[in-house]
């Protein structure tokens, strides 16, 4: 029996992905990646002319991670044309979708689709968050002036990308504090042997900071906070849209601030695929 699975949309990660399929074994149907010439002319792999065509062959449809940038489009850089979400969802009817970063799960619910939000799963998020720490340390790099060996640097937050970017900006000598709101973060923050700031107490530290790398999904550096940050600084923000940075704010202040988002898309796409393609059989396999 054929194992089949469609894929639909995505960037490199996603072209990787369907490489690593092929080479497990799987015929793979796809629509949105016609523009990828990794993927031409590849045995195991179809290119359906249409999107009804490539969802009929499996129950099964991945999409791309994040699934919308806008919540009108599928996000398909390698496509020929482009995917309307809401055409997406009706022709999802009796399929399970895989993807990651859903932000239309309220659509989905009111036509009955079942779906897994890659970014949900504990084991894909923890691992996805070391190529978001490489790449923003290769940023940090690239930006400033100065090694990061010796540099005052800032974490905010103390999640999941705050604990493996701490500890792999301690490894190479950086001087890492930590900002957190929660006292538990705090102690473990103590803990790990990083500086602990509270975020009731971040104004009095702001200026002493070379690098500034945010990872909290809501505006913490306004205008006010900005003021305080040294000229020099720079300051690298991994929240999702809008951001923790008020980059209007910033640029007023000629504040070097780099969004950087999907970096693992960017700086590792072939590792990222492998973390995507084990969380997607760990789903196949519950399912």
């Amino acid at each position: 029996m054929e194992k089949a699975i469609t894929v639909v949309g995505g960037d490199l990660r996603i072209v990787k992905l369907v490489e690593m399929l092929i080479n497990d074994g799987y015929k793979v149907y796809t629509y949105a990646l016609e523009n990828s010439e990794d993927l031409l002319n590849l045995n195991g792999v179809e290119m359906c002319p249409t999107l009804d065509e490539a969802i009929s062959h499996s129950k099964v449809v991945v999409g791309p991670v994040p699934l919308s940038s806008d919540r009108k489009r599928l996000t398909s850089p390698f496509g020929r044309n482009s995917v309307d979400i809401e055409d997406f969802i009706k022709k999802l009817k009796g399929k399970y979708l895989i993807a990651g970063t859903i932000n239309i799960k309220e659509e989905l619910d009111n036509n009955q689709i079942q779906y897994t939000d890659l970014l949900k799963r504990e084991e894909f998020s923890v691992l996805n968050t070391i190529a978001t720490a490489e790449g923003t340390i290769q940023i940090a790099m690239e930006e400033t002036q100065r090694t990061v060996h010796g540099s005052n640097v800032l974490v905010m937050g103390f999640g999941r990308i705050g604990k493996v970017l701490a500890k792999m900006l301690d490894g190479i000598g950086a001087k890492v504090y930590c900002e957190a709101r929660k006292n538990e973060d705090i102690s473990w923050i103590k803990a790990y042997g990083y500086n602990p700031i509270h975020l009731n107490n971040l104004d009095e530290y702001l200026g002493k900071f070379d690098i500034i790398i945010n990872t909290i999904p809501f505006q913490i550096l306004d205008g006010q906070k900005l003021d305080l940050v040294k000229k020099e600084s720079v300051i690298i923000d991994l929240a999702s849209n809008p951001g923790g940075v008020d980059r209007k704010a910033a640029r007023d202040r000629n504040l070097k601030v780099i969004w950087a988002l999907s970096l693992p898309a960017k700086v590792a796409p072939l590792t990222s695929a492998e973390f995507i393609k084990e969380t997607l059989y760990h789903v196949l396999k519950e399912l």
